[in-house]
């Protein structure tokens, strides 16, 4: 939790840096992380390079709720959108 929480905290600082228009940059509250098998790697740059597109199909809500039902995580609602 504390590297994560530190990796935001300084990837939020490096993002106002870069530009202007980034000043208001902050990364929601919370977090979810999950493993990536080496064979999906490209898969996932793929999907990394068109996420804006994507979620114009899905929302990012519907598609995290998806990917936890898909791998059987349990979860409380009232936890996952604060």
């Amino acid at each position: 939790m504390k590297l994560l929480e530190e990796v935001k905290a300084h990837s939020s600082k490096w993002m106002k840096s870069k530009d202007a228009s980034l000043k208001n940059f902050y990364w929601q509250n919370g977090y979810g992380a999950f493993s990536v098998n080496p064979t999906e790697i490209d898969a996932v740059i793929e999907y990394i390079a068109n996420q804006h597109d994507h979620h114009r199909k899905r929302t990012f809500q519907e598609e995290y709720r998806a990917f936890l039902k898909k791998y059987k995580i349990e979860y409380d609602e009232q936890y996952v959108w604060e």
